[in-house]
């Protein structure tokens, strides 16, 4: 199956000779719900402006669809909901979306059919007609939403859609986005710092960290390609008996107050609570788990503490 989005090598200069906001950024992206995960600042609002042709990289190059990201074309089959508030006050849901329809093609009529289908799908039927200045944080995520799905896209793409949303807010913004892949076979890229709404939500995955690319593809494969975890506290010195352990040929990663140790056999437990006695150490929780994606993102940064940077390039 082709990629939904190919990058090649895109790198992104804001300033000459300052950070770059992406580097050498080389993805395949399938179809379907991917999660673009980083941490507030990696490069992911970048990443998505220059799929959609706002942004000029200052090198390499992006496909969306097949198509080269500056091609006109490629308007009418994409949709976004951007992070920031970019609505009109004065205007209601209906204004709102049969206009953007129009804009983007739709005979008046058609836009009518499609702005109420598309505002029902998102739960704001019943709010339709009332301006948006009187709207709360979620109705106006929903309003959002529903202006990047009017025109029928192919692919969406969503940047931080549950921002400054309540649980029950956050917890209905995501059921939507799973009915829109189910329902309508709208493939989706969401952009978000929260790796909750990653799992919940998505297929796949491209973790972004200053720039770079730390891991792609199928949560599934990541999360298989590593050995299942033994978490286990401790009273006493967590980093001294990290290091410890290490010596006695386990592979151990430090994370928050927990130490997790790659399970490889029972010769685990077996150093764990032999290296205990000689360290005069209290191990308070032993637990073995699979791998979940918060598991994952935190090993591949302790593995990948400080991605280099490329040399500083002109802006483009």
């Amino acid at each position: 199956m082709a990629a939904m989005i190919e990058t090649q090598d895109l790198t992104k200069y804001y300033q000459r000779g300052g950070t770059p906001a992406l580097q050498g950024v080389t993805a395949q992206i399938p179809a379907g719900n991917v999660g673009l995960l980083g941490e507030n600042g990696a490069g992911k609002t970048t990443f998505i402006k220059i799929c959609l042709g706002l942004l000029a990289p200052t090198a390499g190059t992006a496909r969306v669809l097949g198509m080269a990201n500056t091609e006109r074309a490629l308007r009418r089959k994409v949709g976004y909901m951007p992070e920031d508030d970019s609505l009109s006050p004065d205007l209601s849901p209906m204004d709102l979306l049969v206009r953007l329809g129009r804009v983007s093609g739709l005979p008046f009529r058609a836009a009518m059919e499609r702005a109420h289908d598309v505002l029902y799908l998102v739960g704001l039927g019943e709010e339709r007609f009332r301006p948006i200045e009187g709207f709360s944080v979620g109705m106006k995520q929903r309003v959002k939403l529903a202006q990047a799905l009017v025109h029928d896209p192919k692919l969406v793409f969503l940047d931080e859609p549950t921002s400054g949303m309540d649980p029950q807010g956050r917890d209905e913004i995501l059921q939507l986005i799973k009915n829109i892949r189910e329902r309508l076979q709208i493939n989706i890229l969401l952009s978000t710092h929260l790796l909750a709404d990653v799992e919940r939500t998505c297929d796949a995955v491209v973790i972004l960290r200053e720039g770079q690319v730390l891991a792609q593809g199928y949560l599934k494969d990541l999360l298989a390609g590593f050995e299942d975890l033994v978490y286990v506290r401790i009273f006493g010195d967590l980093n001294g008996f990290a290091q410890c352990l290490q010596r006695a040929s386990l592979s151990v990663s430090v994370l928050g107050s927990e130490l997790a140790i790659e399970f490889d056999g029972e010769r685990v437990y077996e150093i764990l609570w032999r290296e205990a006695a000689n360290q005069g150490v209290q191990i308070r929780r032993i637990e073995r788990q699979g791998h979940t994606l918060e598991q994952l993102f935190l090993r591949l940064h302790n593995l990948n503490p400080h991605p280099s940077p490329l040399p500083a390039r002109e802006r483009g």
